[in-house]
């Protein structure tokens, strides 16, 4: 397969919600979008079919091996990759009970471990006519935490730790390391409409966060505007509010 000549981004967990919002939105800023997916394989060729210039790519994140070979092999093929977005996640229903030991070490590999494993051979190994960056999706938790999703979590906050260190150390000087922290931004799990309504709007603003806001925002951050190492938040003021729960299990409390 010939090579592309536009700048390159890699969107883990890019066949569907959050994950696909952000690869359409650089399609059609003119990149060339590799989507990775780990079940998702014919939501994957169905978007890669749909823009441009794409490729779908499968890699289990679980095994952090096979994550940075994946890494390792695209960027033996692309000249010019600039964007690596870690979207993937687990998010699993737990609290501070009891930790399901085989959850917690899934989701902290699948999460923390594999991206930042990727983040390092990226910054590495990739080819880049504008400097690297690598967008890590955390979570407005990291700032707001509580005991709901426990190891998710955890997770995004071993996730978060990465950024300052990956900027001070592997990042050359044109290359920046971000983490992108959003706040509820789709229906998740068992909710209906009306609760992801009202969930939704349970920040600061009000309001409901869209999608293609996050999408914007990692367009933003690919040209490196904000300081190395910088966290930035996407979530109409939700990190800055002091919540119990849950916005799931808040919304559901409201409403009995």
């Amino acid at each position: 397969m010939e090579a592309p000549q536009r700048p390159a981004v890699l969107v883990t967990g890019g066949a569907k919600r959050i994950g696909a919002a952000i690869a359409r939105a650089f399609g059609k800023a003119g990149w060339h979008v590799v989507i990775h997916y780990g079940r998702s394989a014919a939501e994957a060729e169905a978007l890669a079919a749909e823009l441009p210039s794409a490729i779908a790519i499968h890699c289990n994140l679980s095994d952090a091996d096979a994550a940075k070979d994946m890494v390792e092999r695209l960027a033996a093929y692309l000249p010019d990759w600039r964007v690596l977005i870690n979207s993937a996640s687990i998010f699993v229903p737990d609290d501070d009970g009891d930790i399901d030991m085989e959850n917690f070490r899934k989701t902290l590999r699948v999460n923390a471990g594999s991206p930042a494993r990727m983040a390092q051979a990226f910054l590495t190994h990739a080819r880049s006519k504008g400097g690297k960056r690598v967008v890590h999706v955390t979570d407005q938790k990291i700032a707001n935490p509580n005991p709901d999703f426990f190891t998710y979590t955890m997770s995004k906050h071993a996730l978060a730790a990465t950024v300052p260190m990956l900027a001070m150390s592997a990042a050359g000087p044109e290359d920046r390391v971000y983490a992108l922290a959003p706040g509820a931004i789709l229906p998740s799990h068992d909710q209906t409409a009306e609760e992801t309504e009202v969930s939704h709007r349970l920040n600061l603003l009000e309001r409901r966060t869209g999608a293609g806001e996050i999408a914007d925002a990692c367009l933003f951050l690919a040209e490196g505007w904000l300081a190395n190492g910088e966290t930035l938040y996407v979530d109409s003021g939700q990190h800055l509010l002091a919540q119990p729960r849950d916005v799931i299990y808040l919304a559901r409390e409201m409403a009995g």
